[in-house]
């Protein structure tokens, strides 16, 4: 077992460490990282307005009117239905960040960049700039600008092709003139790239990223294989101490939150929900307790260890599990290059998904509604949020059977402590025996 561990280690430790390290993909990561407070708030704003409770909605009527859900989804127009001009400021500061080029600028010039790529609707009453652009639908055109127009600013700045103010000028001022050549580049550049998509069948940025590789990968990235797979690579990142979730989100959460969105705007519309899989869907019914769904080892490791070194553990590791952080678990137990561990460890995750998923999928339990909960939220509570109390309900199970599957091995471990700890407190006392 130990030799397969190595071999498995020796293959997908160079991945993920290219994937780890790659500037892009953390990049991407840390700058959805600038959105996710916004998409929380937007969301409770919207979960405001689709609470189903009849008194409750018959009241906020009466005191705002009938039209008195859109004095809040305002907020939520504003936050999710826009969190691509979110992700590109914050993408673009990485990047910055990673160059050591001026971080305002950057985010300046990259926000004009897609901005210059999107259309512009006319009408009689003038012409505007249609919001659907700016949220789900536009955010893998928001990445791509973001990451493209960094890329010709700084290379602009290394050539030397800036103009340079004497010492004496204040340094806003001198900032200023230095990214007004690079800025120049940027804005030709895509520029010529939205008139040349004007020549072809696509007629926009926006349409042929969104045709030809967002759709493509939102329907990938919302399949039950692909997810099983995605989930499988995590657990075994996990297993060589290596963070698989750091990994994982960087390709997968733009997808997932993307997914999201489109479930939070069908459910402030009232239409059926689009997507089974999402970021929701991903956090709060797969991660329970954290990575692997670890909740049921920590309650194991609370209530029925024998050992003293698995009651500290429930002691210290409850409390996180609750708010879905496992590392004390992780590498306290240890999990990371324990085979027998391993195998609870792998399966969780899997077993989480297609549980939910058949749930969901048959209609047991409604699909998350896309309010985007922060990922410590609490199970049941998560669950009753974002699925009605269907959605408790399945948590409930869930955590049942993570202890299920967690228990047997829990059970070898503790015992095995327990055994150590045993034997060698009759060998001290036998010490002591021997030299009084």
């Amino acid at each position: 077992m130990n030799t397969f561990l190595d071999k498995l280690q020796a293959k997908l430790g160079p991945i993920a460490y290219k994937l780890d390290s790659n500037r892009y993909l953390s990049a991407i990561k840390n700058g959805f990282f600038v959105a996710m407070p916004l998409l929380i708030i937007g969301s409770m704003f919207l979960l405001v307005t689709q609470l189903p409770i009849e008194p409750y909605t018959n009241f906020m009527a009466s005191i705002l009117g009938e039209n008195w859900m859109s004095l809040f989804l305002q907020v939520n127009d504003m936050t999710m239905n826009a969190m691509t001009l979110f992700v590109i400021l914050g993408i673009a500061s990485e990047l910055a960040k990673y160059y050591t080029v001026d971080r305002g600028s950057t985010q300046a010039i990259a926000l004009v960049a897609f901005l210059v790529l999107t259309p512009i609707t006319s009408t009689d009453d003038g012409s505007f700039l249609p919001l659907g652009n700016f949220g789900a639908s536009g955010l893998f055109v928001g990445m791509i600008t973001a990451i493209l127009a960094t890329e010709i600013f700084r290379w602009v700045i290394q050539k030397g092709w800036t103009i340079k103010m004497p010492d004496s000028v204040p340094s806003n001022v001198a900032k200023s003139f230095s990214a007004l050549i690079p800025g120049f580049f940027v804005v030709i550049v895509f520029n010529l790239v939205r008139i040349g998509f004007t020549f072809t069948a696509y007629e926009t940025a926006q349409n042929f990223i969104f045709e030809v590789l967002q759709t493509p990968l939102l329907a990938l990235g919302s399949s039950l294989p692909a997810t099983l797979i995605i989930l499988l690579f995590e657990a075994l990142l996990w297993s060589f101490g290596i963070h698989g979730s750091n990994i994982v989100g960087a390709v997968m959460q733009p997808i997932w939150i993307a997914l999201t969105v489109e479930n939070a705007q069908a459910f402030a519309t009232g239409k059926p929900l689009p997507n089974i899989v999402n970021y929701q869907f991903y956090s709060n019914f797969v991660k329970l307790g954290g990575s692997s769904a670890t909740i049921g080892l920590a309650i194991a490791c609370l209530f029925f260890a024998k050992s003293s070194q698995f009651k500290t553990l429930g002691k210290l590791s409850f409390a996180p599990a609750i708010f879905n952080i496992n590392e004390p678990l992780v590498f306290g137990i240890p999990i990371v290059l324990n085979p027998m561990m391993l195998i609870p460890f792998v399966i969780a995750p899997l077993l989480m998904c297609i549980i939910a998923y058949t749930a969901m999928a048959t209609g047991l339990v409604p699909l998350a509604n896309g309010v985007n909960l922060p990922w410590t939220m609490p199970p049941v509570i998560a669950g009753l949020m974002v699925s009605g109390w269907r959605g408790a309900v399945l948590q409930i199970v869930q955590i049942l059977l993570s202890f299920g599957l967690y228990y047997p091995f829990f059970k070898l471990e503790d015992a095995k402590a327990y055994k150590i700890e045993i034997e060698g407190e009759a060998t001290y006392n036998a010490e002591i025996v021997e030299n009084s």
